[in-house]
């Protein structure tokens, strides 16, 4: 396979936002009075806005819609990162070194407006032939329909696309497209092991991952499913 676009996640791979949601979403869930469950977390991974709002507004707090929740939470967010906006060791590097090779797109669980707002704070939001929001598609992560709509806007077949994730719904993602997937853990939130099994090469960083192993992963077949 002929390598024609890289494809990226963005929280917990550019950003490491991942805590912050949880923290955010945390103190959001006990300010209302709700209960926060031990698989909340993984099960928010990958999600898009309104599906991670309905589930909080459903299963975890009382007397809230779930437009008034995504309100909320994305208003402490965009309070957050105007605060600080922690990244991911070689984000912005990787970022570049990549766009000098091919045509980047990225499909983030992240709303719109919080996209925008980092990879323009980044200084990277030019290098992006497409971004996709699971706001924008059917279904979030781990259904295809984001990267399928990158691949899309970025004119390019996804089986001819790598892809960078962190997550399990993401490698999911990411592999139900099509795609070959690079797979970066993110150290405080690995990936279950059957999602990660469907990389076809983990990095311990961004560091490791250049346009020789992208040129590498694009060149072997993808692991079975």
């Amino acid at each position: 396979m002929s390598v024609q676009a890289v494809m990226f996640d963005l929280d917990g791979v550019l950003v490491d936002t991942e805590p912050v949601w949880e923290e955010v979403r945390r103190g959001f869930v006990a300010d209302h009075g709700g209960r926060w469950l031990p698989d909340t977390q993984d099960r928010l991974m990958g999600m898009s806005t309104e599906e991670w709002a309905a589930y909080l507004a459903t299963d975890l707090v009382e007397g809230l819609t779930a437009e008034e929740v995504a309100y909320e939470v994305v208003d402490r967010m965009s309070r957050r990162y105007a605060e600080d906006l922690p990244l991911m060791p070689g984000a912005v590097e990787a970022v570049r070194r990549l766009a000098e090779h091919y045509p980047l797109g990225l499909n983030s669980s992240s709303p719109r407006a919080l996209i925008d707002l980092v990879l323009g704070r980044l200084g990277v939001d030019g290098l992006f032939r497409a971004t996709v929001s699971t706001e924008e598609v059917d279904r979030g992560k781990p259904e295809p329909d984001g990267y399928l709509a990158a691949a899309a806007r970025a004119d390019v077949p996804p089986t001819e696309c790598v892809a960078i994730e962190d997550s399990s719904n993401g490698l999911r993602s990411a592999y139900a497209a099509g795609m070959r997937v690079i797979a970066v853990p993110h150290p405080r939130y690995p990936p279950a092991a059957d999602a990660l099994a469907l990389a076809s090469y983990v990095a311990e960083d961004l560091n490791a991952v250049t346009a020789d192993l992208v040129v590498k992963v694009g060149a072997a077949p993808r692991p079975d499913a």
